[in-house]
């Protein structure tokens, strides 16, 4: 690693500034969301494959509609289009909200309400992720991308450090009113945030070809570029086997023994990792990154093996936060290569098919994570996951050399 000339150049940026500051009000409020849901849900049915429903509630519009979400956050006003979705998050906040205070909603063990909001939460992210995203590299220049990318992934880590702890305190002490009105409350700071972005729209190109040449030009961008490509194929298939995120009330109630402040701060285990990490990188550069990145998976997947036959609270909060340190390393690499080799006028539409590629991993993850769980039970599967993505590295080194080569980012 070499060292960077001014590693807070992005910092000096106010409108990068206002755009990240709203970004971490919004992932504490969606963290929060994540664990008071998962335990409500494990709560009311005590059933895995529930806490699979949840994953699958969110991935379903998240990556079905990505590939519309990024054609349109290409072809119109990608701040109005943030505004908009960041509008419907903080709307469905609301819903779960009315819910705590009309409990007859959720009596009986009846969770399809949470899951339908947790659909319209899933189809928001869906149209606010591509638009983000593409807004962020319009406002920082060019030669600092990769800069702005580390501190975007060290606050956003932050945020996952604090909303999943402060989500696991609120529910656990004041319950889930409290927790869903602190939701509320940072969803619409962060909307109130994003306003202040100094932003002015890029003229939008004529439209080349058919919709649906416009729908998968992503698609067929990234398969002309292998490192890229490499490096999204082992995200999706590392974490859709090896994270196991969804289960954690499981170990948290019936394994560690320890209550919803337990879990929410095993939740924010691996983004506490993520956080010293993302900052580290702010301040270096990588070299070697291709080796680094199969080896930071591979390490990763082995965390999660020996999570899962920890009976140690200490020990599992030691290994989830070495996994988010690890995990990190992929999430640079990847969103650096993906800012600095993609086009701007395709920014839009390229990080759609990444939306699907992380959409994937996490919330169909959690789907196979709930399944696997009710068949082998959740240490077992958990295991099997950690050996898959061991296998998942394994096959990526050999059929993807470019990627093993893979040298400096920038």
């Amino acid at each position: 690693m070499t060292e960077r000339r001014d590693p807070y150049v992005s910092l000096r940026n106010p409108s990068f500034l206002w755009y990240v500051a709203s970004m971490v009000a919004l992932t504490l409020g969606t963290q929060i969301q994540a664990t008071v849901v998962a335990w409500q849900v494990y709560t009311l049915t005590r059933d895995p494959l529930s806490l699979g429903f949840v994953g699958l509630a969110e991935a379903l519009p998240f990556i079905g509609a990505a590939l519309y979400a990024g054609h349109v956050a290409d072809r119109h006003d990608r701040k109005l289009l943030s505004l908009i979705s960041i509008g419907v998050q903080t709307l469905a906040a609301l819903v779960l909200l009315g819910y705590t205070l009309r409990p007859e909603v959720l009596a009986g063990g009846r969770v399809w309400p949470i899951y339908a909001v947790v659909f319209v939460s899933g189809l928001a992210r869906s149209f606010l992720q591509p638009a983000r995203t593409a807004l962020s590299a319009e406002i920082v220049p060019r030669e600092t991308y990769a800069n702005a990318v580390a501190w975007r992934s060290s606050l956003w880590q932050f945020a996952a450090v604090v909303g999943p702890a402060m989500g696991g305190v609120l529910y656990g002490f004041s319950g889930a009113r409290a927790a869903y009105v602190t939701e509320a409350a940072l969803c619409l700071a962060g909307w109130a945030l994003f306003t202040r972005i100094g932003y002015a729209r890029r003229p939008v190109a004529p439209r080349e070809g058919s919709i649906g040449e416009n729908l998968t030009i992503g698609i067929r961008f990234l398969l002309t570029q292998p490192e890229l490509l490499g490096a999204q194929l082992l995200d999706l298939f590392s974490v859709l086997f090896g994270g196991a995120t969804a289960l954690l009330p499981i170990f948290t109630s019936e394994i560690l023994h320890v209550g919803p402040e337990g879990l929410g701060v095993l939740r924010a285990a691996p983004a506490g990792g993520a956080v010293l990490m993302s900052v580290f990188l702010a301040h270096r550069s990588l070299r070697r990154a291709g080796p680094a990145l199969l080896l930071c998976v591979a390490g990763f997947g082995l965390c999660w093996i020996f999570f899962a036959l920890s009976k140690s609270f200490w020990l599992s909060l030691a290994l989830l936060a070495v996994s988010g340190i690890l995990d990190t390393v992929s999430v640079v690499i990847r969103s650096t290569l993906l800012t600095l080799r993609t086009p701007a006028r395709l920014l839009g539409r390229v990080s759609a098919v990444n939306q699907i590629f992380i959409g994937s991993s996490n919330e169909i993850g959690s789907f196979e994570s709930g399944v696997a769980a009710r068949l082998l039970g959740a240490v077992n599967s958990v295991i099997f996951g950690g050996l898959m993505t061991l296998g998942v590295v394994g096959v990526t080194a050999w059929k993807i050399p470019a990627l093993r080569k893979l040298d400096e980012l920038e």
